[in-house]
Protein backbone atom coordinates (compact mmCIF):
# COMPACT_ATOMS: atom_id res chain seq x y z
CA UNK A 1 0.00 0.00 0.00
CA UNK A 2 1.20 3.69 -0.40
CA UNK A 3 1.20 6.42 2.23
CA UNK A 4 2.86 9.31 3.08
CA UNK A 5 5.75 9.33 5.38
CA UNK A 6 8.75 12.20 6.21
CA UNK A 7 11.98 10.62 4.98
CA UNK A 8 15.24 10.82 6.72
CA UNK A 9 16.86 11.49 2.82
CA UNK A 10 20.42 11.86 4.35
CA UNK A 11 22.47 12.80 8.14
CA UNK A 12 22.00 16.39 9.04
CA UNK A 13 20.00 19.12 9.82
CA UNK A 14 16.16 19.29 9.48
CA UNK A 15 16.52 19.91 6.00
CA UNK A 16 16.92 15.92 5.09
CA UNK A 17 13.71 15.92 6.50
CA UNK A 18 11.68 14.83 3.10
CA UNK A 19 7.79 14.44 2.81
CA UNK A 20 7.72 11.56 0.19
CA UNK A 21 4.85 8.97 -1.15
CA UNK A 22 6.80 5.65 0.30
CA UNK A 23 5.20 1.65 0.30
CA UNK A 24 4.37 0.03 3.14
CA UNK A 25 4.13 -3.78 2.82
CA UNK A 26 0.66 -4.95 4.17
CA UNK A 27 -0.56 -7.42 5.06
CA UNK A 28 2.79 -8.94 6.79
CA UNK A 29 3.28 -11.00 10.09
CA UNK A 30 -0.19 -13.21 11.40
CA UNK A 31 0.13 -10.78 14.71
CA UNK A 32 0.72 -7.82 13.16
CA UNK A 33 -1.71 -4.96 13.26
CA UNK A 34 -2.09 -2.23 10.21
CA UNK A 35 -2.33 1.18 12.17
CA UNK A 36 -3.64 4.54 10.49
CA UNK A 37 -1.82 6.95 12.63
CA UNK A 38 -3.36 10.08 13.81
CA UNK A 39 -0.84 11.48 15.64
CA UNK A 40 3.15 10.64 16.39
CA UNK A 41 5.53 12.32 19.03
CA UNK A 42 8.87 13.79 18.70
CA UNK A 43 11.36 12.89 21.09
CA UNK A 44 15.22 13.80 21.13
CA UNK A 45 16.08 10.41 20.11
CA UNK A 46 14.52 11.34 16.74
CA UNK A 47 17.24 14.14 16.18
CA UNK A 48 20.20 11.65 17.31
CA UNK A 49 19.22 9.11 14.01
CA UNK A 50 18.71 12.25 11.74
CA UNK A 51 22.47 13.25 12.58
CA UNK A 52 23.40 9.82 12.90
CA UNK A 53 21.89 7.29 11.17
CA UNK A 54 20.29 4.52 12.77
CA UNK A 55 20.49 1.26 14.16
CA UNK A 56 19.26 -0.93 12.02
CA UNK A 57 20.65 -0.88 8.49
CA UNK A 58 17.73 -1.48 5.53
CA UNK A 59 16.87 -1.38 2.13
CA UNK A 60 13.38 0.51 3.10
CA UNK A 61 13.21 4.03 3.39
CA UNK A 62 14.79 5.49 6.88
CA UNK A 63 11.48 7.13 8.40
CA UNK A 64 11.98 8.59 11.61
CA UNK A 65 9.39 8.39 15.13
CA UNK A 66 9.06 5.60 17.74
CA UNK A 67 6.03 6.85 19.22
CA UNK A 68 2.64 6.84 17.67
CA UNK A 69 -1.38 6.67 18.31
CA UNK A 70 -4.20 6.04 15.19
CA UNK A 71 -7.12 3.22 14.36
CA UNK A 72 -6.43 0.09 14.08
CA UNK A 73 -7.53 -0.86 10.33
CA UNK A 74 -6.74 -4.50 9.71
CA UNK A 75 -5.18 -7.29 11.66
CA UNK A 76 -3.57 -10.48 11.31
CA UNK A 77 -4.31 -14.09 11.36
CA UNK A 78 -3.26 -14.66 14.92
CA UNK A 79 -4.49 -11.20 16.19
CA UNK A 80 -6.66 -11.43 19.33
CA UNK A 81 -6.47 -8.44 20.83
CA UNK A 82 -7.33 -5.57 18.92
CA UNK A 83 -10.05 -5.57 16.12
CA UNK A 84 -10.55 -3.00 13.42
CA UNK A 85 -11.75 0.34 14.60
CA UNK A 86 -9.62 0.24 17.90
CA UNK A 87 -7.85 3.31 19.49
CA UNK A 88 -4.36 2.02 20.30
CA UNK A 89 -0.39 3.79 20.99
CA UNK A 90 2.63 2.17 20.61
CA UNK A 91 6.43 3.32 20.61
CA UNK A 92 7.84 1.40 17.60
CA UNK A 93 10.06 1.84 15.00
CA UNK A 94 12.38 4.62 13.90
CA UNK A 95 16.03 3.37 14.44
CA UNK A 96 16.35 2.07 10.86
CA UNK A 97 14.72 -0.90 9.51
CA UNK A 98 10.75 -1.05 10.36
CA UNK A 99 9.67 2.25 9.61
CA UNK A 100 8.65 4.56 12.03
CA UNK A 101 5.58 6.89 13.15
CA UNK A 102 6.42 9.95 10.85
CA UNK A 103 3.83 8.48 8.71
CA UNK A 104 0.20 7.75 7.84
CA UNK A 105 0.49 4.57 9.09
CA UNK A 106 2.39 1.85 10.72
CA UNK A 107 2.65 -1.96 11.17
CA UNK A 108 3.24 -3.36 14.57
CA UNK A 109 3.10 -6.19 16.48
CA UNK A 110 -0.19 -6.96 18.40
CA UNK A 111 2.16 -7.09 21.66
CA UNK A 112 3.55 -3.82 21.40
CA UNK A 113 -0.26 -2.06 21.35
CA UNK A 114 -1.96 -0.83 24.02
CA UNK A 115 -5.60 0.28 23.69
CA UNK A 116 -6.56 4.10 24.68
CA UNK A 117 -9.24 5.06 27.08
CA UNK A 118 -11.89 6.86 25.60
CA UNK A 119 -10.80 9.63 28.18
CA UNK A 120 -7.33 10.18 26.53
CA UNK A 121 -6.96 12.68 23.72
CA UNK A 122 -5.27 10.95 20.21
CA UNK A 123 -1.95 13.25 20.50
CA UNK A 124 -1.49 12.76 24.67
CA UNK A 125 -1.73 9.25 23.51
CA UNK A 126 0.78 9.14 21.05
CA UNK A 127 2.90 11.63 23.34
CA UNK A 128 2.89 9.04 26.03
CA UNK A 129 4.70 5.38 25.43
CA UNK A 130 8.59 6.40 25.36
CA UNK A 131 8.36 8.72 28.08
CA UNK A 132 6.61 6.66 30.10
CA UNK A 133 8.71 3.50 29.51
CA UNK A 134 11.70 5.67 30.39
CA UNK A 135 10.55 7.15 33.32
CA UNK A 136 9.06 3.61 34.65
CA UNK A 137 11.79 1.73 34.09
CA UNK A 138 14.29 4.50 34.98
CA UNK A 139 12.66 5.14 38.79
CA UNK A 140 10.15 2.25 39.31
CA UNK A 141 12.43 -1.03 38.46
CA UNK A 142 15.70 0.56 37.92
CA UNK A 143 16.17 3.04 40.94
CA UNK A 144 13.18 1.74 43.40
CA UNK A 145 12.07 4.98 44.31
CA UNK A 146 10.07 4.61 47.76
CA UNK A 147 7.58 6.73 49.66
CA UNK A 148 9.55 9.58 51.33
CA UNK A 149 12.84 9.39 49.66
CA UNK A 150 14.58 12.37 47.99
CA UNK A 151 14.50 12.63 44.60
CA UNK A 152 16.12 15.11 42.10
CA UNK A 153 14.83 15.00 38.58
CA UNK A 154 16.77 17.03 35.64
CA UNK A 155 15.08 18.65 33.40
CA UNK A 156 11.81 18.36 35.40
CA UNK A 157 9.43 20.74 32.68
CA UNK A 158 10.69 19.12 29.49
CA UNK A 159 9.24 16.16 27.83
CA UNK A 160 10.55 13.55 29.64
CA UNK A 161 11.44 15.23 32.98
CA UNK A 162 7.48 16.41 33.45
CA UNK A 163 6.88 12.79 33.55
CA UNK A 164 9.28 11.52 35.83
CA UNK A 165 8.23 14.46 38.38
CA UNK A 166 4.91 12.98 38.48
CA UNK A 167 5.77 9.28 38.72
CA UNK A 168 8.17 10.06 41.52
CA UNK A 169 5.34 11.51 43.06
CA UNK A 170 2.92 9.01 42.85
CA UNK A 171 5.26 6.51 44.56
CA UNK A 172 5.21 8.86 47.63
CA UNK A 173 8.48 10.52 47.06
CA UNK A 174 9.89 13.81 47.86
CA UNK A 175 10.76 15.22 44.67
CA UNK A 176 12.97 18.36 43.42
CA UNK A 177 13.50 19.04 39.71
CA UNK A 178 16.11 21.28 38.22
CA UNK A 179 14.56 24.62 35.57
CA UNK A 180 15.85 27.31 34.10
CA UNK A 181 13.25 30.04 34.39
CA UNK A 182 10.54 30.87 36.31
CA UNK A 183 7.52 29.49 34.26
CA UNK A 184 9.14 26.22 34.31
CA UNK A 185 9.84 26.49 38.40
CA UNK A 186 5.78 26.78 38.68
CA UNK A 187 4.95 23.86 35.94
CA UNK A 188 7.18 21.72 38.06
CA UNK A 189 5.70 22.58 41.39
CA UNK A 190 2.19 21.78 39.74
CA UNK A 191 3.19 18.45 38.94
CA UNK A 192 4.20 17.68 42.68
CA UNK A 193 7.89 18.71 42.70
CA UNK A 194 8.25 20.28 46.48
CA UNK A 195 11.56 21.96 44.94
CA UNK A 196 12.10 23.36 42.03
CA UNK A 197 16.42 24.61 41.65
CA UNK A 198 17.01 27.16 38.80
CA UNK A 199 20.18 25.80 37.84
CA UNK A 200 20.91 29.06 36.12
CA UNK A 201 20.63 31.21 39.52
CA UNK A 202 22.09 28.74 41.86
CA UNK A 203 24.42 25.70 42.43
CA UNK A 204 21.76 22.83 41.76
CA UNK A 205 23.48 20.58 43.69
CA UNK A 206 24.77 22.74 46.60
CA UNK A 207 20.13 23.41 46.62
CA UNK A 208 19.64 19.72 46.60
CA UNK A 209 22.06 18.97 49.36
CA UNK A 210 21.01 21.27 51.26
CA UNK A 211 17.28 20.29 50.85
CA UNK A 212 17.42 16.89 50.93
CA UNK A 213 20.76 16.17 53.31
CA UNK A 214 21.54 14.05 50.83
CA UNK A 215 19.81 12.09 47.70
CA UNK A 216 18.53 8.73 47.50
CA UNK A 217 18.16 9.17 44.35
CA UNK A 218 18.45 11.15 40.78
CA UNK A 219 17.48 11.02 37.54
CA UNK A 220 20.11 12.54 34.37
CA UNK A 221 18.50 13.55 31.55
CA UNK A 222 20.90 16.25 30.96
CA UNK A 223 24.20 14.60 30.45
CA UNK A 224 27.92 13.65 31.62
CA UNK A 225 28.71 17.20 32.94
CA UNK A 226 26.00 17.81 35.00
CA UNK A 227 25.58 13.84 36.12
CA UNK A 228 29.23 14.22 37.45
CA UNK A 229 28.65 17.31 39.62
CA UNK A 230 25.21 15.34 41.12
CA UNK A 231 27.28 12.56 42.67
CA UNK A 232 28.21 15.26 45.37
CA UNK A 233 24.62 15.86 46.16
CA UNK A 234 24.05 12.27 47.20
CA UNK A 235 23.05 10.08 50.07
CA UNK A 236 25.50 6.94 50.63
CA UNK A 237 24.48 4.44 48.87
CA UNK A 238 22.04 6.28 46.59
CA UNK A 239 21.30 5.29 42.77
CA UNK A 240 21.84 7.55 40.28
CA UNK A 241 19.35 6.58 36.74
CA UNK A 242 20.60 8.16 33.68
CA UNK A 243 19.79 8.45 30.22
CA UNK A 244 22.64 10.11 28.56
CA UNK A 245 25.36 7.28 29.40
CA UNK A 246 27.64 7.32 32.22
CA UNK A 247 29.62 9.80 33.31
CA UNK A 248 33.05 9.96 34.87
CA UNK A 249 33.50 10.12 38.92
CA UNK A 250 34.28 13.90 39.95
CA UNK A 251 37.32 14.86 41.57
CA UNK A 252 36.59 13.81 45.24
CA UNK A 253 35.07 10.73 44.24
CA UNK A 254 31.64 10.86 45.59
CA UNK A 255 30.20 8.46 43.38
CA UNK A 256 33.08 5.79 45.04
CA UNK A 257 33.31 6.81 48.32
CA UNK A 258 29.61 7.00 48.74
CA UNK A 259 28.98 3.64 47.03
CA UNK A 260 26.38 5.06 44.73
CA UNK A 261 24.60 2.40 42.42
CA UNK A 262 24.53 3.48 38.37
CA UNK A 263 21.74 2.59 36.09
CA UNK A 264 22.07 3.07 32.43
CA UNK A 265 18.21 3.08 30.71
CA UNK A 266 18.35 2.88 27.21
CA UNK A 267 14.73 1.84 26.34
CA UNK A 268 15.15 1.42 22.65
CA UNK A 269 17.42 -1.56 23.32
CA UNK A 270 14.54 -4.27 23.34
CA UNK A 271 13.16 -3.16 19.75
CA UNK A 272 16.83 -2.65 18.98
CA UNK A 273 18.05 -6.05 20.11
CA UNK A 274 14.72 -8.08 19.21
CA UNK A 275 13.76 -8.39 22.89
CA UNK A 276 9.86 -9.85 22.89
CA UNK A 277 9.45 -10.05 26.28
CA UNK A 278 10.55 -6.81 27.23
CA UNK A 279 8.73 -5.62 24.24
CA UNK A 280 5.83 -6.78 26.00
CA UNK A 281 6.70 -5.69 29.38
CA UNK A 282 6.78 -2.18 27.79
CA UNK A 283 3.94 -2.29 26.11
CA UNK A 284 2.01 -2.77 29.47
CA UNK A 285 3.59 -0.23 31.31
CA UNK A 286 2.06 2.30 28.51
CA UNK A 287 -1.39 0.38 29.12
CA UNK A 288 -1.28 1.15 33.24
CA UNK A 289 0.58 4.71 32.55
CA UNK A 290 -2.46 4.97 30.09
CA UNK A 291 -4.69 4.49 32.71
CA UNK A 292 -3.47 6.79 35.21
CA UNK A 293 -3.81 9.28 32.37
CA UNK A 294 -7.56 8.62 32.02
CA UNK A 295 -8.10 9.31 36.10
CA UNK A 296 -6.28 12.46 35.68
CA UNK A 297 -3.05 11.23 37.79
CA UNK A 298 -0.85 11.64 35.34
CA UNK A 299 -0.62 14.55 32.89
CA UNK A 300 1.12 15.10 29.41
CA UNK A 301 2.01 18.68 28.47
CA UNK A 302 1.68 19.19 24.73
CA UNK A 303 4.08 21.91 23.83
CA UNK A 304 3.44 22.19 20.30
CA UNK A 305 1.42 20.38 17.92
CA UNK A 306 3.02 20.68 13.88
CA UNK A 307 1.65 18.88 10.88
CA UNK A 308 3.30 15.78 9.39
CA UNK A 309 4.15 18.03 6.53
CA UNK A 310 6.31 20.04 8.63
CA UNK A 311 7.81 17.28 10.88
CA UNK A 312 11.58 19.08 9.90
CA UNK A 313 10.14 22.58 11.88
CA UNK A 314 8.63 20.19 14.32
CA UNK A 315 12.31 18.73 14.91
CA UNK A 316 14.39 22.08 14.56
CA UNK A 317 11.76 23.49 17.83
CA UNK A 318 12.00 20.56 19.36
CA UNK A 319 16.04 21.14 18.94
CA UNK A 320 15.87 24.94 20.15
CA UNK A 321 15.05 23.93 23.68
CA UNK A 322 11.60 26.10 24.06
CA UNK A 323 9.19 23.11 24.47
CA UNK A 324 7.89 22.29 27.93
CA UNK A 325 6.68 19.53 27.30
CA UNK A 326 6.06 17.28 24.15
CA UNK A 327 6.07 18.26 20.67
CA UNK A 328 3.70 16.40 18.53
CA UNK A 329 2.69 15.78 14.63
CA UNK A 330 -0.79 14.88 13.58
CA UNK A 331 -2.03 13.41 10.28
CA UNK A 332 -4.91 15.30 10.05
Amino acid sequence: MKMKAVVATGQGGPEVLRLMEVDLAWPQGPADVLVELKAAALNPADVFFRQLGGYIAGAQPFVLGHDGMGIVKAVGAAVTRVKPGDRVCFCNGGIGGTMGTYAEAAVVPEWQLALVPDAVADETAAALPLVAITCWESLYERAGVQPGEYVLIHGGAGGTGHVAVQLAALRGARVAATVSTRAKQEIVEGLGAEKAINYRETDFADAAMSWSGGLNVAFDNAGAETMTRTYRAMAPYGRVVTLMGTAPDDADLNAYNLNLTIHNVMMLTPMWKGLTDRLKAQAAIVAEALQLVAADRLRLRIAASFPLAQAAEAQGFLESGQAIGKVVLTMR
